[in-house]
């Protein structure tokens, strides 16, 4: 059972309720329109838009949406990862031994530059230490550092190098490792590695297992570590990554409308959970009520103190003006739901 002290370190000093629900967001948030044109100058060849105006123009990102984020009252923000492309991109650009060879269709009229692994992968850079100090400085709260899981960087890759997924994913977690154990260095204390892989390939959930082991290895007490999983068939990986060294599971259920939460009740469930409160696949805003009705879904699974609220996955497809009102639509609803719990007028099962 993870301490529940651990998660209140996130808990605000002046918290209204007696009860606290933690409010968080998966991570990447819509980026402002002018940040995809400055992206288009800076790879215009022609345009006058160098090195340090696209280096402003994300810092300008990242302090917006990092106040957006702490202006619609969550406990624990991000920059809403401005500087990154892509979930797998981003990192595969700084890893060496990752290549790109071009787009690959995913679906529809989406595409995906999937990288191909050529060499052994070696670390090289810090990859998001720039990003949370910068993001801790702007921000008055708490900053969550999510980073794309070993396993996903894998299987979401050419492999033409290592004997096969596993032994690649277990490579890729050692960097993985180094770069927490960097970020904690510089202060972070709230780690979130994204293992979207994880619930669509489900035989696998032992490879991913082996590689949080070496993930979190070395990594202080103090440091919060979540997992988030996205949408997937949950009963076949469920009880067993509850033996994952990991303090929360940050999981995708309002997208199938909580059909899933029963596969989390036997047996009980022993982390805290990160429980989708708001669709990210509709851009429409759901009122508080709505929010505080799914809201009692999670507590069905786990009591007050081992919740978190967030939005299902990231919001970064949805129009900004969409994504804000359902974050502040969110925790309007969890403290609402927080002094009911208070009043005693929301019954939790045990």
């Amino acid at each position: 059972m993870t301490d529940p002290a651990l998660r209140d370190q996130f808990r605000p000093s002046d918290h209204p309720n007696d009860h606290f629900l933690l409010t968080t967001v998966v991570g990447a948030a819509p980026k402002p329109k002018w940040h995809n044109r400055a992206r288009d100058l800076f790879e215009d060849p022609e345009a006058d838009f160098g090195q340090s105006e696209w280096e402003e123009a994300k810092d300008d990102a990242a302090r917006l949406i990092t106040t957006e984020h702490e202006r619609s009252g969550l406990d624990v923000i991000t920059d809403g990862e401005m500087r990154r492309n892509e979930m797998v991109e981003y990192f595969a650009e700084r890893i060496e031994g990752y290549e790109f060879n071009g787009l690959v269709k995913v679906w529809g009229h989406n595409y995906f530059d999937k990288p191909s692994v050529r060499r052994e992968v070696e670390y090289d850079e810090s990859w998001l230490v720039n990003e949370y100090e910068f993001t801790s400085k702007v921000a008055s709260k708490p900053v969550k550092v999510p980073i794309t899981g070993p396993y996903t960087l894998a299987t979401w890759c050419f492999n033409e190098v290592y004997e096969d997924d596993a032994e690649l994913a277990a490579a890729v977690a050692k960097l993985v490792n180094t770069e927490i154990r960097k970020l904690v260095d510089a202060g972070a204390r709230y780690i979130q590695i994204d293992e979207a892989a994880l619930a669509t390939t489900p035989e696998d959930y032992a490879i991913v297992g082996d590689c949080l082991e070496t993930v979190v290895d070395g990594i202080p007490e103090d440091v919060y570590i979540g997992l988030h999983v996205c949408y997937g068939d949950y009963s076949r990986i469920y009880p067993e990554i509850l033996e994952f060294p990991v303090d929360e599971f940050d999981l995708e259920l309002n997208n199938g409308d909580y059909d899933q939460l029963e596969v989390f009740k036997e047996p009980t469930f022993t982390k805290n959970l990160g429980f989708g409160a708001v669709d990210v696949h509709t851009a429409e805003v759901e009122s508080v009520e709505e929010i505080k009705a799914n809201i009692k879904h999670g507590l069905e699974v786990v009591p007050p103190e081992r919740l978190t609220i967030s939005p299902d996955c990231g919001l970064k497809l949805l129009p900004r003006e969409i994504a804000f009102g359902k974050m502040k639509n969110m925790v309007q609803a969890t403290r609402e739901i927080e002094a009911e719990l208070d009043a005693g007028t929301l019954e939790v099962a045990d």
